[in-house]
């Protein structure tokens, strides 16, 4: 026997025969658990994109396939994108969707900044009153939005921003759950990090811009998706201040395929998928660091 296969290790006869399937802490998960949480994820799978998926099948069939057929087919016989075309012809929807992108895109854009700049300042900066103001922030995410928004619409019409996209973006600016994730995501980051960097001479603003910034890439991602979403779809606040068709957002533009007397879904289905579309779209771009907020604070060798 050669010196190489004595010191080479015997592979275990389960790691050599067949390969074993363990959960996170290395314990064997048997085939019966492991068949009962496929199915759960299937089922989870199914109850959350199983409804898009009908509106995306609902707006690909033609005038003639019925979609109310007994027991219902979800592939449609006959596809085409006339329902996509009807959607244009029946309302501006590309220029309520350019009014949403930038709103979102603004609310993007304010979030992102005063998030991180106010979560830094709770997180790693020492002064008098910051566990007053942390605590304003949790107790704003308790002040239900129906209960202020006739307070906010009399500041708008106040300010004279009543009827404007900056009417609509300035309410939602600084979100108070964006604040405590970038609070969260900086507090998790080592103070030796930036103590070195002030022995090295850095200011606040340096070490909060390469130092503090670069290390929370993750939640900031986390921000962005979820203040894109929430500037995206939201539909009541928007129905408040504005009152020019023309500059409608998507949401209350989709309202105008809700006929009075009856309802064309192909229609309604179509417009759906124009509104959902961009936010797949977003996340596809940054799932990546979405999930990647998880481990956020870690030491980046």
């Amino acid at each position: 026997m050669s010196v190489l296969e004595k010191v080479r290790p015997e592979r275990p006869a389960t790691e050599a025969g067949e390969r074993r399937v363990t959960d996170e802490h290395g314990r064997r998960i048997r085939a019966g658990e492991l068949a009962w949480r496929y199915l759960l994820l299937l089922a989870v799978l199914a109850l959350t994109i199983g409804p898009f998926l009908w509106q995306l099948s609902t707006s690909l069939k033609g005038p003639t396939e019925d979609i109310y057929s007994s027991p219902p087919r979800f592939l449609p016989e006959d596809p085409t994108l006339h329902n996509y075309a009807r959607v244009a012809d029946t309302i501006p929807v590309w220029d309520y969707a350019l009014n949403s992108l930038k709103v979102a895109t603004a609310n993007v854009v304010t979030n992102c900044v005063g998030s991180a700049l106010a979560g830094y300042a709770l997180a790693r900066l020492r002064y008098r009153g910051r566990g007053a103001a942390t605590l304003v922030f949790v107790l704003a995410m308790l002040v239900p939005v129906e209960g202020i928004i006739i307070a906010q619409f009399t500041t708008m019409r106040e300010l004279g921003l009543n009827n404007t996209l900056i009417g609509v973006v300035l309410p939602g600016a600084v979100g108070a759950l964006n604040v405590l994730l970038m609070r969260n995501a900086f507090r998790n980051l080592p103070y030796e990090i930036e103590e070195a960097a002030y022995v090295d001479g850095a200011d606040v603003w340096q070490r909060f811009w390469r130092i503090g910034l670069p290390s929370v890439k993750g939640t900031l991602a986390v921000v962005a998706i979820f203040a894109f979403m929430g500037a995206w779809d939201d539909f009541l606040w928007p129905l408040i201040v504005l009152s020019d068709p023309s500059k409608f957002t998507l949401t209350i533009g989709l309202n105008y395929l809700h006929g009075t007397f009856a309802n064309d879904e192909r229609l309604v289905a179509a417009g759906t998928v124009i509104a959902v579309a961009p936010l797949i779209a977003l996340f596809a771009c940054l799932q990546r660091y979405f999930f990647r907020g998880v481990g956020e604070g870690a030491v980046k060798g």
